[in-house]
C-alpha cells in the first residue's frame, strides 16, 4: 500500500538566501492573508453594504417575510457591487497586483498602491463629520491629502456613512408602503373589519404598485447612480 505524501510549505524558505524562494512563501502567506480579509473587505470597504441594507429595507416595506430570500438579495448585492467597484478592482489590478507578481514591485509597495484607490473611493462616499470622529478620537492629525489618511479611521468612518445613508433611501423606499398600510388600515377600520389584519389586505397593493412602477429597476438604478 502506497503512502500519501502531503505537500507542504518548506519552513526552509523563510531563511534562504535565494530571493526567488522566499519571494515565492511571501507570496503565498499574503494570499492566505488576503483571502482570510476579504470578507471583511468586501462588507467594509466596498459599496455592499449600502446595497443590501436598502436591498432589505425593500423587502421589509413591502412585507413578503422570505421573499426574495436572502440567498437572493446577497446574491445580487454582491453582483451589484462587483459592478461598481470593477473601475477600482482594474485599477488595483493593473497598477498593484501584477507588476508585484512580475517581480517589479515589493510587498510593502505593492499594498502603498493597491490601497490608494480604494482609500480614494472610501473617502468620496465618507462624511467629514463621521472621519473627523476617529480623527479626533485617535488624537490624529488632519490629513492633508486621502493618501494621508489613515485605514484604521477610514474603514470604520466609511462604514457608518454608508449605513447613514442606506437608512436615508431606506426611509424613502417606507413613504409609499406605509401610506398604502395607512389607507388599508382606515378603511378596514371604518368598515368594521376590526380583526382583520391590514397587512393581508395591503400586500398585494403593495406588491401590485412595486411591479407598475417597475421597483426592482428604479431601486438599483438609485443606488447605481448614489455611486
Amino acid at each position: 500500500m502506497t503512502s500519501a505524501i502531503i505537500p507542504g510549505v518548506p519552513i526552509g524558505d523563510f531563511f534562504n538566501d535565494d530571493p526567488d524562494a522566499v519571494a515565492t512563501t511571501l507570496r503565498l502567506i499574503l494570499l492566505i492573508t488576503i483571502l482570510m480579509l476579504a470578507p471583511s473587505i468586501l462588507v467594509l470597504m466596498t459599496s455592499f453594504t449600502r446595497i443590501v441594507v436598502v436591498l432589505a429595507f425593500v423587502r421589509m416595506g413591502l412585507a413578503t417575510q422570505q421573499m426574495p430570500p436572502n440567498q437572493v438579495l446577497i446574491g445580487l448585492a454582491l453582483f451589484i457591487t462587483f459592478f461598481i467597484m470593477s473601475p477600482v478592482m482594474v485599477e488595483v489590478n493593473e497598477e498593484a497586483v501584477t507588476p508585484f507578481l512580475e517581480g517589479e514591485l515589493d510587498q510593502e509597495e505593492a499594498f502603498e498602491i493597491a490601497v490608494s484607490p480604494m482609500k480614494e473611493f472610501m473617502a468620496n462616499h465618507t462624511r467629514e463629520k463621521d472621519l473627523a470622529l476617529f480623527l479626533n478620537y485617535a488624537e490624529l492629525d488632519a490629513p492633508e491629502t486621502v493618501d494621508d489618511i489613515s485605514l484604521t479611521a477610514l474603514v470604520p468612518a466609511f462604514a457608518i456613512s454608508e449605513l447613514q445613508t442606506a437608512f436615508q433611501i431606506g426611509f424613502l423606499i417606507f413613504i409609499p408602503f406605509l401610506v398604502i398600510d395607512m389607507i388599508v388600515a382606515s378603511v378596514l377600520m371604518s368598515m368594521g373589519m376590526m380583526m382583520l389584519p391590514p397587512v393581508m389586505i395591503s400586500l398585494p397593493f403593495k406588491v401590485l404598485l412595486f411591479v407598475l412602477v417597475d421597483g426592482w429597476h428604479l431601486v438599483v438604478e438609485s443606488l447605481l447612480i448614489s455611486f
